[in-house]
């Protein structure tokens, strides 16, 4: 028989003459307790079952406590609320939410918890392409690629007249001797140099690159990939591919071209370039002057570099004073002027860009999609993409069930704390599982919306 304990008492400062007395005896209480609605969005989308399925499991089934789809679903919960670790899943596997969401209350052996801890999920991270002595469970890179896209074509009810792709390149410091490490000049610092394709909000690759290269490096094969996708399911929809100017490459226009994909990106300043808008920068100066505020103006004309261009192609300058000096800007693009005029081309097109590095922001800040501490390349890629499927995931809630609310546009960290981080006291019946939420919880409204509408969605 176990030996029941007296908890021991900690003892604070009297309120209004009452004794202040604190235990730890309040049974199976946790702080993720909002993290139920993740449950309801994954059953909305299924995407850890779809995801698990990318995985195979070479491991000796009567041996076997947690399966792959346990596995996939913890790291992605525990990444959405906030535990960017491995090392948090010793503790973590004890959260009666984590079960819960796992679909599995109690072990099967008595020296497991209900959840993986963190040697178990390490092998699940270090998974190889092809089984070996000690990597039984293996993933299928190219089908988590596809899943993706998958994912941001099921969240269209009828396809789009026109969708824009943003490109965009970043840094991930590193800190050890990981694989692939290499310094990079621009961001100071030994780093990975991954590329980001999102549309709007959502995410459709995320690609680990060593960084002693391009910015644009393996662009034309990961956007062949992702346009071939998209047009067998939405043929007749128009593609715009966006980016600044470290993706205006000669074998990347090109390949828009041949394949009527449209773009639009940066172009870095020359001095031929400069020599093209200097009149526009001579009157931008004077007016500027004058009316005592910057002034711009837009110029619009085709051009071609001395060798390293096919053909000439449309670029559109802005000639701007700032102060006391020029600010010239240039796009090059293959929309007609006909179709957008130069102004409304950069301010109201290309400008739109910059939303995409609140994206990233979100993936790396707030999903940790920067902890590549893995030595292999493999490894840190899986870690990325499992911290992007954790992003992709969060939009689902967003989209479904906060759609019209406070919480629509909220960034993933927002809706972390605001949420998902709910106390709760766990309570175990031989007939139900009652989670008692906190009754002082402030957005109860949207909770409970969001929770119909999942539910619904799920049905």
């Amino acid at each position: 028989m176990q030996t029941q304990c007296t908890p021991k008492l900690f003892e604070f400062a009297p309120v209004e003459k009452r004794r202040v007395q604190a235990a730890f005896d309040g049974g199976d209480v946790t702080s993720n307790a909002g993290g139920l609605l993740l449950g309801a969005a994954d059953r909305a989308i299924r995407l850890v079952e779809r995801v698990a399925a990318c995985f195979q499991d070479h491991r000796r089934p009567e041996l076997v406590e947690h399966r792959v789809t346990t596995l996939v679903g913890q790291r992605l919960f525990g990444i959405i609320l906030g535990y960017e670790d491995l090392n948090d899943h010793d503790s973590l596997r004890h959260d009666p939410i984590m079960a819960l969401l796992a679909g599995k209350m109690e072990a099967r052996r008595q020296d497991c918890a209900p959840v993986a801890g963190k040697s178990t999920l390490n092998r699940l991270e270090l998974s190889r392409t092809a089984p070996s002595r000690y990597h039984k469970i293996i993933h299928d890179p190219e089908a988590i690629e596809s899943l993706f896209v998958e994912f941001f074509l099921e969240a269209w009810r009828q396809p789009p007249s026109q969708i824009i792709l943003d490109l965009d390149a970043t840094d991930i410091p590193l800190h050890g001797e990981q694989e692939g490490r290499f310094f990079h000049g621009y961001y100071d610092c030994h780093c990975y140099l991954p590329l980001y394709v999102y549309c709007g909000r959502h995410l459709l690759a995320a690609k680990l690159r060593r960084s002693n290269q391009d910015a644009a490096a393996g662009a034309v094969e990961e956007v062949a990939r992702l346009v071939d996708q998209i047009r067998t399911r939405w043929p007749r929809t128009r593609i715009l591919l966006r980016g600044d100017s470290g993706f205006a490459r000669e074998e990347l226009m090109a390949w828009c071209e041949a394949n009527q994909v449209e773009f639009l990106f940066g172009l870095a300043r020359n001095p031929r370039l400069a020599r093209e808008i200097s009149s526009e920068i001579e009157w931008a100066e004077e007016e500027a002057r004058r009316r005592g505020r910057s002034v711009r103006r837009y110029k619009d004309f085709l051009w071609s570099t001395l060798d390293s261009w096919s053909c000439r192609r449309r670029v559109v300058a802005k000639a701007e004073w700032l102060g006391d000096k020029a600010n010239p800007r240039f796009v090059v693009t293959s929309l007609k002027s006909c179709e957008v005029a130069a102004r409304r081309l950069y301010e109201r097109l290309y400008c739109a860009r910059g939303n995409m590095e609140n994206r990233i922001k979100e993936c790396q800040l707030d999903l940790f999609a920067d902890r590549t501490s893995a030595g292999s390349m493999r490894a840190n890629q899986l870690r990325l993409w499992f911290a992007s499927l954790a992003y992709v995931l969060l939009c689902a809630l967003r989209r479904i069930g906060l759609a019209h609310t406070q919480f629509a546009t909220a960034t993933c960290g927002t809706l972390r704390l605001k949420l998902l981080k709910i106390g709760a006291r766990v309570k175990t019946s031989v007939r139900r599982i009652k989670v008692a939420l906190d009754s002082a919880y402030p957005r109860q409204a949207e909770w409970a919306l969001a929770h119909a509408r999942l539910t619904s969605a799920a049905a």
